[in-house]
């Protein structure tokens, strides 16, 4: 069972998504849910099938005190690196939120931030933290909702199956068609 709350202050979770994907943007969310939100089935969305990731996204769009999600895109990621490109868009996420929290739970090992808010990073939080699990399950959801959009126009790299991600299809997809404006240049994409 995921822990709601990490301390007496608003909160919010924050977890990015397609890090290690050679295609598509690097997509960060946050979340700051009630206190006494509960959601048995909430947890990290990489152990959730897509149906009830897609199921969990409606409920914390409609319960969460606030949540915002971004993009950050291919170009920004081959010239600052994906780290870089994760904490900015996790950053982002945080600042686009109306509501303004009095502390951050991050997802993993690292973070920095310029904002006055005090943060602690937590290695596997979305399978701890139910505010990080939110976070998590709707930067997946929209990244993926995003790269299916993607596939429609490169078909070829199968975007809709493997959402970007090193599959051997999309190695071979890029030895035989080449790279799009989508990939990652930075990255090893043979």
């Amino acid at each position: 069972m995921l822990i709601n709350s990490f301390s007496k202050l608003l909160e919010c979770g924050t977890d990015e998504a397609g890090r290690g994907c050679l295609a598509g943007p690097v997509t960060a969310a946050a979340v700051i849910l009630p206190k006494d939100f509960k959601n048995s089935e909430l947890t990290d969305s990489k152990k959730l099938s897509e149906h009830k990731r897609n199921r969990l996204k409606k409920i914390i769009i409609e319960e969460a005190i606030d949540y915002s999600i971004v993009h950050i895109d291919v170009k920004t990621i081959d010239k600052i690196n994906i780290l870089n490109a994760s904490i900015l868009a996790m950053n982002k996420a945080i600042l686009n939120l109306k509501t303004k929290p009095e502390f951050i739970l991050v997802d993993g090992n690292r973070f920095n931030t310029k904002l006055k808010i005090p943060f602690k990073c937590i290695i596997k939080g979305d399978s701890k933290y139910m505010n990080i699990a939110a976070a998590s399950i709707l930067a997946k959801t929209s990244r993926d909702e995003l790269m299916k959009i993607m596939s429609i126009q490169n078909i070829k790299y199968k975007w809709d199956k493997n959402n970007g991600y090193p599959t051997k299809e999309h190695r071979k997809a890029i030895l035989k068609f080449g790279v799009t404006k989508h990939h990652r240049k930075s990255f090893k994409l043979l």
